[in-house]
């Protein structure tokens, strides 16, 4: 959201420059993401966590800023007395008439020609104020209003509406305009809607409502959706002549249910789903109508229509000076945090021992608080006196601060207007050894080795969307995994949880190279997860431990002699062998079964010990275009709960033998059908020990083979430990070797 420290500058009046101020914002927590200057103002683009919608509007940064500076924050008091067409009707409600949740007369005085409130759902809607305003002109704004809604990225729509928005980044609450020549039957009725019952909002579009929903109507249907979206038919427009402002106060949870389930999210709900101020609903009333009668003339017509059904309860903390000084660390003066919490609109009064303790809260509080309080409006209880600092207090908390609910989140408010960087830095006291996880050392090890190869450490998020969950889903061998889908995503595309780390890291590869960064090496370890049916129709969640890389590029990069070597398919067989050599096993093979997102051809499994460990290779080029990739990418995923089953490798001392080694050449022709892991299997199973290795040193494909045929010159190497070989013992071995090749379809060329 945006900010205009001018605007802050009305209510409270700080010696410091915008980014000294944006500076001190920052570190309280209050965030300036950054600064820029638009039509000859500064504006602030603010990043506040979702808990804060207290400080979404410029009275609450404002309220922030005289915490930090310790200045008086001005009273927004708007002046309406003068105007009023009609003594004032409002007073504060009847304590033994709330909470019936009927007609709103149960807790006002209300001369006859005053519209009557009716809130059938109490706890959807505890509580909704009004005024009317007769004889307006609709017309453009006031250019103050203008300019600050346009640097806030609003449009101007007229003088009503600018008012509702002009108030909602002022003060914070929502509030809505209707027509009231529009409302039919002279009352408004807050109420479940029933099903089949439909509503156009103000965006034009139409809903079908359900029970679920929580609208705002007239006698005859519904107008508004509550705490989301006004109603189109009740719209201000150039034929407006009389105005209902309504400010209303609705439950999060409700809000939030219609808001998902209508696809809307608004200013309104944004802010009501996170927990708006019960008390400033007749505050934010006034100032909308102060602003309407500046603006758009009229008069009011009686005074202010208060209808509370319910009073939700606050209960009051006890803070204690010697959980200051065991959690910050340091001992703070009393005055000081009694200063920070009176700035920040806390009540703050010394606990007492016995007998109830003054009641010196902030404006408005009475609303949250509960009506048997023997300290004022709905204060919970006498704190205890904390006998071993000799110091505590009952803080009441306002209206506006629904994320303060225990003695630790006060402490924080302390901390961030006191200042972390004034804290001595200290180690906390620590009773224990450190208890090594039981993988701890493998992990270390697979980091290590994917470091060493070149790749860089990145973490993706858990959740993905369910195409990707079902594509991703099947590794050879180790069954197809059914996705998780989570209750309450955020959005399509993060739907369900991870089955492998694979989409995740295409997509950093993706944000890489669209930002011009073409070589590009990544891995992550962490949790797949996928779904379990058991025969009782139940099911659960099991998590698996994998390690995805992933690489694209250059293998080598250009260098003043030599080209620049592209990565392929070898190369990511190269770092598996290597990640894998580091873990014991008995046979460790590969082959073709891969899942179908590798490009044919050019992919391969590892398995070791007859167990399926990874799988690795080009990526398909059909998964390719369709992420617009316009250059091979070639990435793996490795199975670590397997791998880890297996001992870490000791390193042994091997004596290199003095005696000399003996090399004999065999070139024959096989089928394309056989491979070389095949040609090597056999012949490990067959040689003498003296066989120190057994590789291909060329490989021909043409006429001279013929069609479906390769020509392979394959290469032993024999050497004892003990003495020199002889040539006849060569020979046997030699003619063994012939024959396992013979065995499996291959024709020895002749020279």
């Amino acid at each position: 959201m945006r900010i205009v420290p001018a605007w802050l500058r009305e209510f409270v009046d700080v010696a410091a420059d915008d980014r000294q101020l944006a500076e001190a914002l920052t570190s309280a927590g209050i965030a300036v993401e950054s600064i820029a200057e638009e039509s000859g103002e500064t504006i602030y683009e603010m990043d506040l966590t979702t808990n804060r919608v207290d400080a979404m509007n410029h009275y609450g940064v404002a309220r922030e800023a005289s915490a930090i500076y310790d200045v008086e924050l001005k009273k927004v008091e708007p002046t309406l007395a003068d105007q009023a067409a009609g003594p004032s009707t409002s007073r504060p409600p009847d304590p033994q008439r709330r909470g019936s949740g009927k007609l709103a007369d149960a807790s006002l005085r209300m001369t006859p020609d005053v519209f009557p409130i009716v809130i059938e759902d109490a706890q959807g809607c505890p509580r909704y104020t009004a005024r009317i305003v007769r004889k307006v002109k609709i017309g453009p704004s006031p250019e103050l209003v203008v300019k600050r809604l346009e640097l806030l990225g609003s449009r101007s729509i007229n003088n009503v509406a600018d008012a509702t928005n002009y108030e909602l980044n002022e003060l914070g609450h929502p509030t809505h305009a209707f027509d009231l020549d529009l409302l039919e039957g002279g009352t408004i009725i807050v109420r479940r809607a029933q099903d089949g019952e439909f509503l156009r909002t103000l965006d034009g579009v139409g809903h079908t409502l359900t029970s679920d929903d929580l609208v705002i109507a007239d006698a005859k249907k519904p107008v508004a959706l509550a705490g989301v979206m006004g109603g189109f038919d009740t719209m201000i427009t150039e034929r407006t002549k009389n105005v209902l402002i309504e400010s209303a106060w609705f439950d999060p949870a409700t809000v939030r249910s219609m808001a998902k389930r209508h696809l809307m999210h608004t200013d309104a709900s944004h802010r009501f789903e996170r927990g708006a101020d019960y008390g400033i609903t007749p505050l934010a009333c006034d100032r909308v109508a102060e602003l309407i009668l500046a603006s758009a003339g009229g008069e009011l017509e009686g005074g202010l229509i208060d209808a509370i059904a319910r009073t939700p309860a606050r209960v009051a903390i006890t803070l204690r000076n010697s959980e200051v000084r065991r959690i910050l660390g340091t001992d703070m003066a009393a005055d000081e945090i009694e200063r920070i919490l009176r700035r920040l609109g806390f009540g703050v009064s010394p606990a007492a021992t016995a007998g109830p303790t003054p009641w010196r809260g902030p404006l408005r509080s009475e609303a949250f608080f509960r009506e048997d309080s023997p300290t004022g409006p709905g204060a919970s209880a006498v704190a205890v006196q904390d006998a071993a600092a000799g110091t505590s207090w009952t803080v009441q908390v306002p209206t506006w601060r629904l994320d303060i609910e225990r003695e630790i989140d006060l402490l924080e408010e302390l901390a961030r207007i006191y200042g972390y960087n004034k804290f001595p830095n200290t180690l906390p006291p620590f009773i224990g050894a450190v208890v090594e996880l039981p993988d701890e050392v493998k992990n270390a090890k697979v980091r290590q080795t994917m470091l060493a190869l070149g790749y860089n450490e990145a973490i993706s998020i858990t959740f993905i969307s369910e195409q990707e969950a079902k594509t991703f889903a099947n590794l050879p061998s180790g069954g197809g995994m059914e996705p998780l889908a989570l209750a309450n995503p955020l959005s399509e595309e993060a739907a369900h949880m991870r089955t492998s780390l694979l989409p995740g890291l295409l997509n950093l590869v993706s944000y890489n190279l669209n930002r011009g960064t073409t070589d590009v090496r990544l891995f992550e370890a962490g949790e797949a997860f996928h779904k379990l049916m058991f025969k009782d129709g139940s099911d659960s969640c099991e998590e698996r431990r994998h390690l995805g890389f992933i690489a694209t590029g250059s293998a080598q990069p250009a260098m003043v002699h030599a080209p620049a070597q592209p990565y392929t398919f070898f190369h990511m067989k190269g770092d598996i062998e290597g990640l894998l050599a580091s873990f014991q096993s008995s046979s460790l093979s590969f082959d073709t079964l891969v899942p179908g997102y590798f490009h044919p051809g050019r992919a391969a499994r590892a398995v070791m010990d007859g167990e399926t460990i990874a799988v690795f290779g080009q990526l398909h080029p059909e998964q390719a275009a369709a992420r617009k990739f316009r250059q091979d990418v070639y990435l793996a995923e490795v199975r670590l709960d397997r791998l880890y089953r297996h001992a870490l490798r000791e390193p042994r001392y091997q004596r290199i033998s003095k005696f000399p080694t003996v090399e004999r050449d065999f070139s024959f022709i096989f089928d394309d059908a056989v491979s070389f892991e095949r040609i090597r299997s056999a012949a490990s199973e067959s040689a003498p020990p003296e066989l120190k290795s057994f590789l291909p040193v060329e490989i021909y494909r043409g006429e001279k083979a013929g069609t479906g045929k390769y020509s392979a010159l394959l290469r032993a190497e024999f050497q004892s430990q003990e003495r020199t070989l002889r040539d006849d013992e060569v020979a046997q071995w030699s003619a063994q070797i012939i024959a396992m090749l013979e065995s499996l379809g291959g024709v020895l060329r002749k020279q």
